[in-house]
């Protein structure tokens, strides 16, 4: 009996997702195990599996599709001796469900066919909106299949499908097509289609300045070249719902405090001076390696403020899972150095590069970036003296990092000149009162200006 080769959830939350990629075809033969496609979520690129041996039978999502339902059928396996034309008698043959993205993209154009008083009937509207794939054609009545990805990007860029050939399945318009035809010049509306189209897709595109302003402001806009429409991806979707919750939700108070660095630069300077440079045991520590151990120890010495908001009570947490913003384009991964009180400098520096490298890869399992106790954003390196981060749910607090920056500091009744870094602690106010962050973050401060602490 051919085997359903189903959507995965990849994390608990998750509900949706994009195959990016597919790494086999119709008729391929794969072992248990083998690697069939790569999924997309917000965060990151995950790899799916074949859950038994057998051929490829049918693909039923294309690749590049957005939306994809957990659970949903993305493919059909077939057992050693079964026939493809099995397929069509099996409820693994039967189309995915349509998502909420497709069905909401297929009722403008189920709109492109009104009645004479210009309304839609009901059982149009119901029909069009499972199969979002077909899509009437400009003025001859046939239909074109197109992908969920090929029809926007089509739209996007003022192209009619039905000018176009698909080389997808049974002539389908993928994704390849589209990039061909913005090639060839193949596929163009009439005059002033492609601005109408774009135009209204940014209009669309969601709330703002676009959708605030009249149509003919917005086409006129277009057409002088003002700005350019870059649909929101998954991960920068979810990067602006959770901040615009943290700071509709979370009541921010910041603290600042300087810190020195001198002694802390020749720490690490006589410490990578000794470090072994190949080999298991290698290493070369940054400066953020010891704020990461500074502020996983401070977080010991003030247990109170290593803890996180319920409306059931007050969790505090044992040990300091400290996150690190690592930025990449179109966002931020923030993976999760975990125990990091009890690691060694150099552990903390070598996992913290591999982290850091897969996540610009988009790399990390949901597990290595969600949860933790509290973050750092380390803004230094582009010269950023001081700055405020906004929380990260469920973490009660987020440090600030600035540069350092050479000085003049009075000591005593002296002046001398010192490398010396602003901090920032945001922090909820529902877990951490001003007193208690302000113990949290001299307790950082005197890790860092004494880091010789950090390795007893």
């Amino acid at each position: 009996m051919p085997i359903n080769i189903l959507m995965p959830a990849l994390s608990p939350t998750m509900e949706e997702g994009k195959l990016a990629k597919w790494l086999v075809k119709e008729g391929d033969e794969v072992s248990s195990g083998a690697v069939l496609a790569e999924i997309e979520t917000d965060k990151a690129t995950m790899e799916v599996e074949a859950i038994d041996e057998g051929t490829v039978g049918k693909i039923l999502v294309d690749e590049g599709a957005e939306g994809v339902k957990v659970n949903t059928p993305i493919a059909v396996l077939l057992e050693e001796g079964e026939d493809p034309s099995a397929i069509s008698d099996s409820p693994a043959a039967a189309p995915p469900p349509a998502s909420k993205s497709a069905a909401e993209a297929a009722k403008p154009e189920a709109s492109s066919e009104p009645k004479a008083n210009g309304t839609v009937p009901p059982a149009q509207a119901q029909q069009a909106a499972p199969q979002p794939e077909k899509r009437a054609a400009s003025g001859t009545g046939e239909r074109v299949f197109a992908s969920p990805l090929a029809r926007r990007l089509a739209k996007d860029n003022g192209l009619d499908l039905a000018q176009l050939t698909g080389s997808g399945p049974h002539g389908r318009i993928v994704k390849s097509d589209i990039e061909t035809a913005l090639e060839t010049g193949a596929g163009k509306d009439a005059p002033g289609t492609a601005v109408a189209t774009t135009g209204a897709a940014a209009a669309a595109a969601g709330p703002g300045l676009l959708q605030a302003m009249p149509d003919k402001q917005v086409l006129q806009l277009y057409e002088e070249g003002t700005y350019d429409v870059v649909p929101h991806d998954g991960m920068r979707k979810v990067i602006a719902q959770r901040l615009t919750q943290s700071k509709q939700t979370v009541p921010h108070f910041y603290l600042t405090l300087d810190c020195r660095l001198d002694e802390l630069l020749r720490s690490r300077s006589r410490m990578n001076d000794v470090a072994p440079k190949e080999g298991p045991r290698a290493y070369k520590l940054s400066v953020n390696d010891f704020i990461i151990k500074a502020l996983a120890l401070a977080l010991q010495d003030v247990p109170n403020a290593n803890a996180s908001w319920t409306d059931g009570g007050m969790l505090h947490h044992r040990h300091s899972d400290v996150g690190v913003a690592v930025a990449i384009e179109g966002g931020l991964f923030t993976p999760i150095i975990r125990h990091a009180e009890m690691k060694t400098l150099s552990e903390i520096s070598n996992e913290m590069k591999d982290l850091a490298g897969r996540a610009r890869n988009r790399r990390l399992a949901p597990h290595e970036y969600q949860g933790g106790t509290t973050s750092i954003s380390n803004l230094g390196m582009f010269g950023i003296k001081e700055f405020d981060a906004v929380i990260n749910p469920p973490h009660a607090t987020i440090l600030a990092v600035g540069a350092g920056i050479k000085q003049p500091v009075v000591t005593g009744d002296t002046v001398e000149v010192a490398t010396v870094m602003s901090c920032t602690l945001s922090c909820d106010h529902r877990v951490v009162d001003g007193a208690l962050g302000a113990e949290l973050l001299n307790a950082f401060k005197s890790y860092i200006e004494d880091p010789v602490r950090m390795l007893v």
